[in-house]
């Protein structure tokens, strides 16, 4: 908020693996020849991190949502833990300031959705937004909505033509919510956490959403749940190694990367990066971060993953984009 995973046994591995087609498999038996045809290649859950360019400022918990073949983060936190407006645009290794929010907000969320991009509740002063905003190509924004309540600590991921919105922090209790909402209509809940649920690492993986870690109040979980918007159904699909919170969640070649994030105690930052299969919920080490990181948010663009912000185990905010792609 931010930013992977709700839940990041087998983590695919075919790479080089061969396979017979029911074509192949037919002429071998007329000709006694073993007929094969090479397997797609499916890379390893592997990867590999880079610094790529820098944020204008050092942020920490941005709403990141992808617009076109880049990202835009939107508010958060600075250096001093103040709220932010700045909504920038992030392109390959350039970042700049192209509008700002109508007030200063942390703790959002953010998806696109048909074109559109959503920016979704937020925080400060103790209190969480009800407002949905649309943010326009030229980085004005316009009311789209209202959330059922008011919400900081959310996560935001987009199915087909519905954005849904996960758990929060109303500025007194954690939310079990999963609203849903359709550009141009009315935003509802339309399922319920098994637990209530903030800080979770997000992520769309296929046709379901992976919910990852959080806190339920103050405590990190390390429960990975898998929403399936058809039946409308959230059930537990494994168990993180460890507690997480504040983590990002991204997808990547069919699995969810919960990237980052901490203990349940500020100082507690993790370089790790986990891969998670989204069906059994498997999670695997995938590599290494450059440096700890909490507070950090993630964006799936075609082939690679960016990462942006985040807090040190120091206290310090960092402005870095880092550009996470499958290792060789």
């Amino acid at each position: 908020m931010i930013m992977v995973s709700a839940g990041l046994t087998a983590v695919l591995s075919a790479c080089g693996s061969t396979s017979v087609s029911a074509t192949s498999a037919k002429a071998a038996g007329k000709t006694g020849t073993a007929a094969t045809t090479p397997a797609a290649h499916v890379p390893g859950p592997r990867v590999s991190v880079r610094v790529a360019g820098r944020l204008p400022a050092p942020v920490q918990l941005p709403a990141v949502a992808v617009r076109g073949d880049g990202l835009l983060a939107m508010g958060g936190l600075n250096a001093a833990d103040g709220s932010v407006s700045d909504i920038v645009s992030v392109h390959g290794s350039q970042a700049r300031v192209i509008g700002h929010l109508p007030v200063a907000l942390h703790d959002a969320a953010a998806t696109t959705v048909g074109g559109k991009t959503f920016f979704f509740g937020g925080g400060d002063a103790g209190t969480g937004s009800s407002t949905i905003l649309r943010i326009l190509p030229t980085g004005a924004t316009q009311p789209a909505g209202q959330l059922p309540s008011g919400a900081s600590d959310v996560e935001a991921a987009t199915i087909g033509t519905t954005a849904y919105v996960i758990g929060g922090y109303t500025g007194a209790v954690p939310l079990r919510s999963i609203t849903a909402l359709k550009p141009g209509g009315t935003a509802r809940e339309v399922a319920v956490l098994p637990r209530p649920l903030r800080y979770a690492a997000v992520a769309t993986v296929g046709n379901a959403i992976i919910i990852a870690g959080g806190t339920s109040g103050t405590t990190a979980r390390r429960e990975i749940f898998r929403f399936d918007p058809a039946t409308r159904r959230v059930r537990r699909i494994g168990m993180l190694p460890s507690p997480t919170t504040h983590a990002a969640g991204a997808a990547l070649n069919g699995r969810f990367y919960l990237i980052g994030g901490r203990g349940g105690i500020l100082g507690t930052q993790r370089a790790t990066i986990l891969a998670v299969d989204p069906l059994t919920g498997r999670a695997v080490r995938a590599g290494q971060l450059p440096v700890p990181l909490s507070d950090l948010s993630a964006g799936t663009l075609s082939g690679h993953v960016v990462v942006v912000g985040g807090r040190d185990p120091s206290g310090r905010v960092h402005d870095a984009i880092l550009d996470l792609r499958p290792a060789a």
